[in-house]
């Protein structure tokens, strides 16, 4: 009688459980920190975007001799030759900031964009000044 073996043996799907913990133990660090940097990259991303943007307006300010300034279809409010520190503002020069949220305060005009399920400092500030550019400073420190 010739017997066929059919599947896998006990030590077999031992061995092959082992390799698949193995390799396991040491991808899934590597992929558990990347949504942290992630968020890292996507704050700094944002803040860099607010710098653009915020040159632009202030470009097209001169240009137009200190008139109004229109941006893809959006009217800015200026300040000091800068968009301000509210929605029809700074917010108004960015085309999407999906995956954060913006927070305003009056005293002074700031925006202080947050990163959505982010640490408690993933933010990207930008305060309107009395006289002078904006301050836009990026917090990575706690994503």
């Amino acid at each position: 009688m010739n017997k066929t073996q059919k599947g896998f043996t006990l030590i077999e799907l031992v061995v092959v459980i082992t390799i698949l913990g193995i390799l396991a133990a040491f991808a899934f660090p590597r992929f558990a920190g990347l949504e942290t940097e992630a968020r890292i990259a996507a704050t700094e991303g944002l803040g860099g975007g607010i710098r653009g943007g915020s040159s632009l307006a202030h470009s097209l300010f001169l240009v137009n001799g200190g008139g109004a300034v229109v941006m893809e279809g959006n009217t800015i409010t200026m300040a000091n030759g800068y968009p301000d520190g509210t929605a029809a503002g700074i917010t108004a020069t960015m085309q999407d900031i999906t995956g954060f949220t913006p927070a305003y305060t009056t005293v002074p005009n700031q925006v202080v964009f947050s990163v959505d399920g982010g640490g408690t400092n993933c933010t990207v500030t930008y305060l309107e000044t009395a006289a002078d550019a904006p301050i836009i400073t990026t917090d990575v420190s706690v994503c």
